[in-house]
């Protein structure tokens, strides 16, 4: 069984470009990824100025992209992180949250997906709070699909040391009480999972009553943490047999679109044949055979050392390396040595 595999543009930092998304959505439509959700950190509108409709270039440019998608077979969505409306869902908010799911229905939306992530939980009847607002978005969305990310959206104790601990029982309520027909989103044991296995995935489906909706964080690499390093090795610790245990297969990218390409072709390889699939044959899809001879040399520079570790020395060299390819993936190398998407504790609080 092959689930339903998808993009979703869930990062902080630098966003993509719009050529680029639709370059994206045309470059995988073939390999399973049916579905991209448009729900980058950095978009205010969807975030801290959800309630504020997003400017008219904007608007244009993501109903381009939602008819793009539409021509190319996959289905589009956006992701709104009402910021902490849990807190004062009052009638002004509630007219607030309407005329921003007009906005969203007039796109031509096929999903919608309400982010509670990354916002403080401690909070008492929290569930009963959000219970509420999906509730109320349910009644008035017209999108095909509907899906939630809880506040804590993996058993990752990190989160509650960030956003405060979770209330007891928070994701058994969730889960008795959201309509059987709303997805939710969950990353696994930890919010970056190494492995993701069967048994994990059945535990969770008795907490959350229904198959997980999976939000990969591989090959993400927002924040100061990830962000001096490239994932581009293959997938893996992804069983094949979690297949059918789960709702959909949601990858969260990289920073670099071109990049992100090689380890997200690798997913497709590893549901199909059960094993790691090759880098090498995936890099060259991307980027052609002697590139991608290049990228396998420097693998463990950029996926192992990082940025900080690297001289400037081997800086220097690398960017000589790679400048002699007239190619996206290359630019993309040049960029992230020259520290573009570095990114800082302070800018990760201000999205």
């Amino acid at each position: 069984m092959f689930p339903e595999l998808g993009t979703i543009e869930g990062f902080y930092g630098i966003p993509w470009e719009w050529e680029a998304r639709a370059a994206h959505v045309s470059a995988l439509a073939s390999h399973g990824y049916r579905f991209y959700l448009y729900a980058p950190k950095s978009d205010p509108f969807l975030r801290r100025r959800w309630s504020e409709p997003h400017p008219q270039a904007e608007q244009d440019a993501l109903k381009k992209l939602a008819d793009h998608c539409r021509a190319e077979g996959v289905r589009f969505g956006v992701g709104l992180s009402p910021y902490e409306l849990y807190l004062d869902f009052d009638s002004a908010a509630r007219d607030a949250l309407a005329r921003k799911l007009a906005e969203l229905d007039a796109l031509g939306i096929d999903d919608l997906a309400i982010l509670f992530d990354d916002m403080r939980g401690d909070l008492p009847g929290l569930a009963e709070k959000q219970l509420e607002i999906i509730a109320c978005v349910a009644e008035r969305t017209k999108a095909g699909r509907l899906i939630v990310c809880p506040s804590y959206y993996t058993d990752d104790p990190v989160l509650d040391r960030f956003f405060g601990q979770r209330p007891e029982g928070y994701l058994d309520t969730l889960g008795k009480e959201i309509d059987p027909a709303i997805e939710i989103f969950w990353t696994g044991p930890l919010v970056c999972s190494r492995e993701i296995d069967a048994a994990h995935i059945t535990r969770v489906s008795e907490t959350l009553q229904r198959k997980p909706f999976l939000w990969d964080n591989y090959p993400v690499n927002d924040g100061p943490r990830m962000s001096p390093f490239l994932h581009l090795r293959p997938f893996t610790g992804r069983a094949p047999d979690i297949a059918p245990l789960i709702a959909a297969h949601g990858v969260n990218p990289a920073s670099q679109v071109m990049l992100s390409r090689i380890p997200m072709l690798t997913l497709e390889k590893l549901y199909e044949s059960g094993k790691e699939a090759s880098f090498a044959e995936a890099a060259t899809q991307v980027t052609g055979r002697e590139l991608a001879t290049l990228l396998a040399e420097d693998l463990s520079l950029f996926q192992d050392k990082g940025l900080e570790a690297i001289s400037e020395s081997e800086k220097a060299a690398l960017r000589n390396r790679y400048a002699a390819f007239s190619h996206p993936a290359a630019s993309e190398i040049i960029l992230w040595l020259d520290g573009y998407w570095r990114f800082t504790q302070e800018e990760l609080m201000a999205q």
